[in-house]
């Protein structure tokens, strides 16, 4: 995968922080919710996931929840924190379902699509 990662910004302005790095996410599997162009998914939303998520997501062909051993995935549960496509993010609060963010460890790109003010109303560190 190459490494054509845009800029670590967050949402605030500032660097962006670590999402998790047990489980390890991220697009480039470093721990950070970056992106770049091949990112297509654009995985820049650093979610703290619950169980209502992770019930919409498998419902919407996205589960999240079920371990696949075979591409090192042990699958997420409650409480585990992810980068999420921003677009399901966008999609989960649209339903009611979206999980709490962690606005220091967005990535900027993410108000592409998805407002600060929606982002806000999520937000576990309120500013």
């Amino acid at each position: 995968m190459p490494d054509d990662r845009l800029p670590s910004h967050n949402v605030l302005g500032g660097m962006l922080e670590p999402c998790s790095i047990a489980p390890v996410t991220g697009f480039y599997r470093n721990g950070c919710c970056d992106t770049g162009p091949s990112d297509r998914g654009m995985h820049t939303v650093c979610a703290v996931m619950t169980d209502e998520f992770l019930a919409l997501s498998k419902y919407l062909g996205n589960d999240l929840s079920t371990p696949r051993p075979e591409f090192g995935f042990a699958g997420l549960k409650a409480g585990d924190r992810w980068c999420l496509c921003a677009g399901r993010f966008l999609q989960a609060h649209e339903e009611g379902a979206a999980p709490k963010v962690r606005l220091e460890a967005t990535h900027l790109a993410t108000l592409e699509i998805v407002p600060l003010e929606v982002l806000s109303g999520y937000a576990l560190d309120p500013n």
